[in-house]
């Protein structure tokens, strides 16, 4: 054992920040000033498919590193990540959860960037931040899911048509505001259809519906190589084996059939 020293009592300032047991843990990280972000790495608007497809990329390698994360949910530059109810993880400390999650999406965000925006350099650090929310009950929980994804739909259906009235009308940003300011859903589907000749609802699930990550049993075929009795060579074949790896998916997961199809994500037992 190390020996105590008399500057040991200063652990006596760390206050306990153990979660409450039997609560379902979320973690939701957001992009520190994504806007300026966006705009000085050139995103697409109003969607940019690399930079969606980084984040996802960034949340799964979270799930995998922390594989007490039942599900995750993604979109714009937001993520949240569902700790499992009985996880013991670092003994339910909320800084634990939140530092590991926020500190692991960060560094794949920077080190996983080239392999998304091949012609666009990194100019500065992105940053994140997160917060830790407790949802006692699978309705709670459900339901601030369901809050995200209905987040995901009206801010896109907003900037969907922000940007056709700025990039095919001329309006300047100012203009384009004006022009959507008070207009209800029904509205900005009309102006989508009626000047732009776009259905709304053909547009990508993944813009629409945002991404849901979570674990699925996938069979893999891999080559082998193995010596064969009474053979002198080795000879190549190929194995199935199933893994179970973090899928996204695009789907609605305000109604039920999501959570009908995919029961383990609030087992108990999971």
């Amino acid at each position: 054992a190390m020996a105590k020293s008399k500057f040991e009592y200063v652990r006596d300032f760390e206050a306990d920040d153990t979660v409450l047991p039997n609560c379902w843990i979320v973690v939701r990280l957001d992009g520190r000033n994504f806007h300026r972000f966006s705009e000085q790495h050139e995103f697409k608007k109003p969607n940019d498919d690399r930079a969606l497809q980084l984040m996802t990329k960034c949340a799964q390698t979270v799930m995998q590193e922390l594989e007490d994360i039942a599900i995750a949910y993604g979109q714009s530059d937001e993520y949240s990540f569902v700790f499992k109810k009985k996880s013991r993880w670092f003994k339910r400390r909320a800084s634990k959860f939140m530092t590991h999650v926020v500190s692991q999406f960060s560094s794949s965000y920077v080190f996983y960037w080239k392999d998304y925006f091949k012609d666009q350099q990194l100019l500065y650090p992105p940053g994140f931040d997160g917060r830790i929310v407790l949802y006692p009950s699978n309705q709670n929980l459900k339901d601030y899911l369901s809050w995200r994804q209905a987040d995901c739909h009206i801010n896109n259906l907003y900037n969907t048509v922000f940007w056709m009235l700025v990039q095919r009308s001329g309006l300047t940003p100012v203009q384009a505001q004006e022009r959507l300011q008070g207009t209800l859903a029904g509205d900005k589907n009309e102006i989508l259809f009626s000047e732009f000749n776009i259905n709304y609802n053909n547009e990508p699930l993944m813009y629409r519906k945002g991404t849901v990550l979570i674990w699925q049993k996938v069979n893999e075929v891999i080559t082998k190589k193995i010596k064969l009795p009474k053979e002198e060579e080795e000879k190549e074949v190929e194995v199935t084996r199933t893994k179970t790896k973090v899928v996204p998916l695009h789907c609605d997961i305000i109604g039920d059939q999501f959570w009908e199809e995919y029961p383990e994500i609030l087992a108990e037992d999971s």
